[in-house]
């Protein structure tokens, strides 16, 4: 199959800088080679002027202009309304079949809030959802939804997350019938919401693996492949799991300081150290896809660096390689529970997403 996919990466917005954003995308056009093309959205004369600095510039890299760029300070309902910008550009290459898919590490909000007026829904999508890797003791990440698209979710909600977060660990990670837990206060029927009663109720008859309530404890410990939860949890989840990398290098920084025997075992113990700061390094999943909208997106960390932007086009090249949309689709027809499963087009989650760049972020 010589299918050449286009991948747009919006360089504008990021805290990183437009430089090691687009330096990420250098290094996946050469990586990945013939079967990619990168565009970078952005400001062509700025573009240009970092990529003639370029010793060997890939062949397979284009620049697509935008006037604009989203500030990470305004809101999701403000970043819509500039139809010039980055964001607007680079989804509506998606929505013409330019690209298959976007990639932004900038305003979250802003991407989410375009994506979903740009690109619409896949078929049978109620709400899309951020979807993303945590760490676990195993080899293998464990894959999260909603982490933030959707405060408030209904049971239909959250089997679709179930369906679209299998789907996603079958492709990225080539898990074939993925395990799907239902995050709850205890592993026990009896345990949970009205919410996670009735989204249990849903699961057990759908054609997934699913293997029932798991609790916090389980995610960073690999007791299933897909952990599904709402929005609201799944936000506070992701919040709390962030803050344990700057936890722990703080706490052995100290306990190294405390004497010359600590400091001696520091430098026998560093091989074992550096990786353990990459199994919680943000840069290693790249981005955090948003599930369900008609077409690829995936949102980047402002600070991400290249090393993060190359692996979140790796994914996205995966993801259309292996046509997650088409995927999605089909599952979400066999595994439809018996509910209405999005046929309400009226529903949107706009007025819905979690946008937390701002306190008065009202989108």
């Amino acid at each position: 199959d010589e299918t050449v996919h286009t991948i747009g990466l919006g360089v504008r917005g990021a805290d990183s800088g437009k430089a090691e954003i687009i330096q990420g995308g250098l290094d996946a056009a050469r990586q990945i080679g013939k079967k990619i093309r990168v565009a970078f959205v952005g400001r062509q004369d700025d573009i240009n002027k970092i990529l003639q600095e370029e010793d060997n510039l890939p062949a397979n890299v284009e620049v697509r202009h935008a006037d604009d760029e989203v500030p990470m300070t305004i809101s999701a309902t403000d970043g819509v309304r500039m139809r010039k910008s980055s964001i607007s550009v680079g989804l509506k290459m998606v929505k013409e079949k330019e690209a298959v898919a976007f990639i932004s590490p900038g305003n979250t909000g802003a991407v989410m809030a375009t994506s979903l007026i740009t690109l619409g829904r896949i078929e049978g999508v109620s709400r899309p959802a951020i979807t993303t890797a945590f760490p676990t003791s195993t080899e293998t990440p464990t894959i999260v939804l909603d982490v933030g698209a959707n405060v408030d979710c209904k049971p239909h909600h959250l089997s679709q997350f179930a369906v679209m977060g299998s789907v996603y660990a079958s492709v990225v990670f080539k898990n074939e019938y993925p395990r799907v837990g239902l995050l709850s206060i205890g592993e026990e029927r009896s345990k949970g919401n009205e919410l996670v009663f009735s989204a249990l109720k849903q699961l057990k008859d759908s054609k997934i693996n699913f293997v029932g309530n798991i609790e916090g404890r389980d995610v960073l410990a690999g007791a299933v492949d897909v952990v599904v939860t709402d929005g609201f949890t799944g936000n506070i989840l992701l919040k709390f799991a962030e803050s344990i990398k700057p936890m722990l290098v703080k706490k052995m920084q100290r306990q190294i300081q405390t004497n010359v025997f600590s400091r001696m075992g520091a430098v026998l113990l560093l091989p074992f150290l550096k990786r353990m700061r990459n199994t919680f390094d943000y840069s290693e999943a790249g981005g955090a896809p948003l599930l369900g909208v008609n077409g690829i997106v995936i949102i980047c960390h402002g600070s991400s660096s290249a090393k993060a932007i190359t692996n979140a086009v790796k994914v996205a090249f995966r993801m259309a390689d292996k046509k997650i949309k088409q995927r999605i689709h089909d599952e979400l027809i066999t595994n439809h529970f018996g509910q209405s499963n999005g046929k309400n087009k009226s529903e949107d989650n706009r007025d819905r997403i979690i946008c937390s760049n701002t306190a008065n972020d009202q989108c």
